[in-house]
């Protein structure tokens, strides 16, 4: 170690002699910059920030009793968050809260209290247990090594047996579970992913061995230690289609010996029964904390760490679903929602240690939020909500590693500099099919993103203009679009288009329901197009986010909307309280009983009063008899009438999803009354209607709940300025609240266009066919057959420019009659593939997007006419009557192509063997680019599904042609020497040497 570097280390633990740095072992590679003692850049400098003003939460939680941190919650976490301020330049105890020195007496006594109280080191207080003492214990030695100048023997000697023993513990465990841990379990190194993917829990089992191998590496049990932790850490993202075709050696063991299926073949995870973003980016959140104690110990990486098995390819899937704010959108998760704290240490690890400019835009992105987030209330908290209470010392230590990685770029090569955002929404952009189980098909276009949920429990067709995070309530029991998540799908359907075979990006979901159909397009310019038949009442529902948050974008404390009647405000709630009051009154009846009748419950708590009150004057429920649909064991009826602010009903926890849970009042004998007085619990009715009775049998609606800000029938909406919908169906659309439904009424067929900018008009277009609808928007021809039937019919499609799509066409004098032939449930996109500019009575059949065969009326004369391709040159064309002219571009790709085998998953996924360049090169329709395969190199193209192949093609650059065969399997494991038959997965093997050409193209042909 130099002179610099020496001075480096010190200046990391802050006050603490030269000698016991050496003794830490902490190198340089986590010292500042030379330059300046101040936070590395911008994003560093914010989470400095952060922690400040985090820090009056966490002493808030000081007991003074005890003289330390609690150990509820694993609050005594917070000592990393501390330790990192304490050893930095810049503290504020006006921001944090308390002076420095009170900080550092309260931080280094909790570190003494719990190194003696962990298990490991002779307490019984906690740690050793692997979920999730190891996690916080993660947290709790790295803040020790940082203070360890100011630590005394005993705590010293304690960290280290806890750093040892956890690893020799984790490690006499073998593969097996840790008993202490109750279900958790990583299945031993087969994992497990349908549901539950134990990519988290092989993660731990790594995490608990990463602190031993970087600061006591040189126990003679440290080569035990090591072999688990690449056993473990390899496996996490398991996938073995992937791994079998990889034999790229990490850590001296190739990926092909990995045994876990940890991922569905789509590369997404599920956790909690659902794909939640949260657990997609847990192998680089572990691989954050794994990593900073290495290099806080000056301890070389380990290479699984930088050369993740199939990290690259759940990379994507992240990036489909980012949001502007750098979180992932999360359409299923029922709590997990702008849960920001968790999301930084994953971004902060691949963009600062793997030096990934993407992840290091929306970590900028999600740093610019972080503030204003933390100062809505309550304040200095940085998880908000959703989550659990651990969240939040866990998220404040995430915040210290990574201000520190941040720290360790810049010594090592400088800041990475985060593309722009609109090369990110660029790169993001995409479309997939993540499969039937998973129940998600996702599009991320550059300005919006679109998802079709089929997952029980979550249906929704979702939809977030221009990825903003706080604009529509998407996470999951919350309807979007559809009125419920608890319709039952009958059948769902699911077609993408992608960019390299098909010339745009694009998606259709549609969804059978006992009731009818629904769907939803997508289309490359963010716009949507969604068309039911009428599944329902109260259908075409978007929640919005109504929030005063300054300095988040759209959240300035109101919501505007404008139709065609008008423009309304909507204020801003007040932060969210846990309870709300209803007082609704209504021309006065006469009755003797009175009931709230449930429309909407609450998505996960159903309903729940603290009081019912009737009348003007004295509450008449008092004297009544309450009765309700259902309760919970101490939360009967009664309750709700006794006038206790303390005792309340509750609906049972089966009909918590049950819309139409009642409470109902005898009143003994008819009165008169004109006003209800509703006092909820968190678990608020979203909507409801007060009904009386003459006898508790037949209902009379009194009033209902809430009533609309705007109700508009003239089919148009601007919602704040930052969403545009068309509404073309027989109900009108209102804005209640919080709520807009485009289709308030009884179940009615509608279409609405979705689009990220201004509303515009209608793009509904007649199909002649009852269960077609069919709309023209931003150009493209969306047709969708809302039925159990095949169809066939004509569209018309008016306007003067004549676009012209796929199909057979006619010329008419006022556009065009496109002629369709629709399956049962058949949804399709087409583009505008040519315009054209001649007489009625022209007959065109676009072949495909450089073809179009045009045929003249009847006549004595040719006729002339223009046509236009689609990102080509106008063409003039002469036609002689009655003859067909087939009109040919020969400059442009004939989309949609039908080689199987372009923008396909393709294997390695990574990391790649020596001498291998990345075989997407072979799939990507692009001349330019080409695959590399190496020394007797080996390439997987996923087809997606079994396909009856008719012949699979190879391409080469110019040069000697290396030997090579062609192999086909169904599913990824076993491979047959064949190019014909059915098969998902076409594998090339060769027999490369270096100067062989490279493969520019593998087709393969159905």
């Amino acid at each position: 170690m130099g002179e610099l570097d020496r001075r480096r280390a010190l200046r990391l633990l802050g006050a603490g002699g030269a000698a016991a740095a050496l003794a830490s072992g902490l190198l340089p590679g986590l010292g500042r910059a030379a330059s300046g003692g101040g936070p590395p850049d911008p994003v560093a400098a914010t989470y400095l920030r952060v922690l400040l003003r985090h820090t009056r939460w966490a002493e808030q939680q000081f007991d003074p009793a005890a003289g330390t941190y609690p150990a509820r919650d694993f609050t005594f976490a917070v000592v990393l968050g501390n330790a990192v301020l304490l050893t930095r330049d810049g503290y504020d105890a006006t921001i944090a809260g308390v002076d420095r020195e009170t900080l550092r007496a309260h931080t280094l006594a909790t570190i003494r209290r719990f190194a003696a109280s962990n298990r490991l080191a002779g307490g019984t207080e906690w740690g050793r247990k692997l979920f999730f003492d190891t996690t916080f214990q993660s947290y709790f030695v790295l803040a020790a090594r940082l203070l360890w100048t100011d630590l005394d023997d005993p705590a010293r000697q304690n960290v280290e047996r806890i750093t040892a023993g956890q690893a020799a513990y984790t490690t006499a465990l073998g593969t097996g579970d840790d008993p202490d841990s109750g279900s958790w379990t990583p299945h031993g190194l087969l994992g497990g992913h349908v549901g539950d993917t134990k990519l988290e829990e092989m993660g731990v089992y790594a995490q608990s061995l990463a602190p031993a191998l970087a600061w006591a590496a040189d126990d003679p049990r440290a080569g035990e230690w090591r072999t688990a932790f690449g056993a473990w850490s390899r496996n996490e993202a398991g996938l073995p289609a992937a791994d079998l075709a990889n034999p790229r050696l990490v850590d001296g063991r190739p990926v092909s010996a990995n045994t876990a299926t940890n991922l569905y073949d789509t590369f997404l995870v599920e956790n909690h029964g659902s794909f939640g973003p949260h657990y997609q980016e847990e192998l680089w959140r572990t691989s954050g904390r794994n990593a900073m104690h290495f290099l806080a110990a000056g301890t070389p990486l380990p290479e699984v760490l930088t050369a993740q098995p199939n990290g690259e390819l759940l990379w994507r899937t992240m990036l489909l679903m980012t949001s502007d704010a750098g979180e992932p959108l999360m359409p299923m998760v029922a709590d997990r929602e702008h849960l920001y704290g968790r999301d930084v240490i994953p971004l902060a690890f691949r963009a600062q240690v793997l030096g990934d400019r993407h992840a290091a835009r929306a970590e900028a992105d999600l740093a610019a939020r972080l503030e204003p987030y933390q100062a809505y209330p309550p304040a200095e908290r940085i998880t908000k909500f959703s989550g659990e209470p651990k969240y939040e010392p866990e998220a404040r230590a995430e915040l210290a590693i990574s201000y520190l990685l941040h720290e360790w770029r810049a010594a090592h090569g400088g800041p990475v500099v985060p593309v722009t955002g609109r090369e990110f929404d660029a790169h993001a952009a995409g479309v997939a099919d993540f499969g039937a189980g998973p129940g998600l098909l996702a599009h991320r276009s550059p300005a919006a993103w679109a998802g079709t949920v089929s997952k029980p429990g979550f249906v929704k067709f979702a939809w977030q203009p221009h990825h903003d995070d706080w604009l529509f309530v998407l996470g999951g029991a919350n309807p979007v679009l559809l009125p419920s998540t608890n319709l039952a799908v009958r059948e769902r359907h699911a077609t993408t288009y992608s960019k390299v075979r098909d010339g745009f990006d694009g998606t259709v979901g549609l969804l059978r329901f006992a009731t009818g159909y629904a769907a939803l397009a997508t289309l490359p310019t963010g716009t949507a197009v969604y068309a039911s038949s009428g599944v329902a009442a109260g259908e075409g529902v978007l929640d919005v986010y109504n929030l005063a948050m300054p300095g988040v974008p759209g959240l300035d404390g109101d919501r505007t909307y404008t139709a065609a009647e008008g423009t309304v405000t909507i204020q801003a709630q007040a932060p969210p309280g846990g309870a709300r009051t209803d007082e609704l009154t209504f021309s006065p009846v006469t009755a003797r009983h009175v009931r709230m009748l449930g429309v909407e419950p609450d998505p996960q708590y159903g309903y729940s009063l603290w009081a019912f009150e009737v009348g003007d004057g004295p509450d008449l429920a008092r004297a009544g008899t309450a009765s309700a649909s259902s309760s919970s064991p101490g939360k009967e009826a009664k309750y709700a009438v006794d006038g206790n602010a303390a005792t309340r009903w509750a609906v049972s926890t089966s009909d918590r999803t049950r819309t139409d849970s009642w409470l109902a009042v005898d009143l003994g004998a008819p009165v008169t009354f004109g006003r209800v007085r509703l006092s909820w619990e968190a678990a608020a009715g979203r909507r409801y209607r007060i009904e009386t009775s003459p006898d508790g049998v037949t209902w009379t609606p009194a009033g209902s709940y809430p009533v609309p800000a705007l109700r508009s029938t003239g089919g148009r909406l601007d919602i704040d300025g930052r969403a545009g919908i068309t509404v073309a169906g027989p109900n009108p659309l209102t804005v209640t609240g919080d709520r807009v439904t485009l289709s308030d009424g009884p179940p009615a067929r509608f279409v609405a266009e979705l689009r990220p900018g201004p509303p515009q008009p209608s793009g509904r277009v007649a199909t002649g066919a009852a269960a077609v609808e069919a709309t023209v928007t931003d150009g493209f021809l969306v047709l969708l057959n809302l039925g159990d039937a095949a169809v066939r019919g004509t569209v018309t499609i008016p306007g003067a420019t004549r676009r012209l799509y796929r199909g057979e066409q006619v010329v008419t004098r006022t556009g065009t009659e496109f002629s369709y032939a629709l399956a049962a449930a058949e949804g399709r996109i087409e583009p505008s593939r040519f315009t054209l500019t001649g007489p009625a009575g022209v007959e065109a059949v676009v072949r495909d997007a450089s073809r179009v065969d045009l045929t003249a009326p009847a006549g004595l004369l040719p006729v002339l006419v223009t046509v236009t391709p689609d990102g080509g040159r106008a063409r003039p064309v002469l036609l002689p009557p009655r003859r067909t002219v087939p009109v040919v571009f020969g400059e442009l790709r004939p989309y949609p192509l039908a080689d199987r085998a372009l923008g396909r998953t393709t294997f390695p996924a990574g990391p790649l063997p020596p001498g291998m360049s990345a075989p997407a090169a072979a799939v990507d329709d692009d001349p330019a680019t080409a695959w590399r395969p190496g020394p007797d190199g080996r390439m997987v193209v996923d087809l997606g599904a079994v396909t009856e192949v008719s012949a699979v093609e190879l391409t080469w650059t110019r040069g000697r042609v290396p030997a090579a065969t062609v192999e086909t399997g169904v599913d990824g494991v076993t491979y047959a020497t064949a190019d014909t038959g059915p098969a998902r997965y076409v594998a090339v093997r060769t027999r490369w040497k270096a100067g062989d050409a490279s493969l520019t193209r593998l087709s393969v042909r159905t």
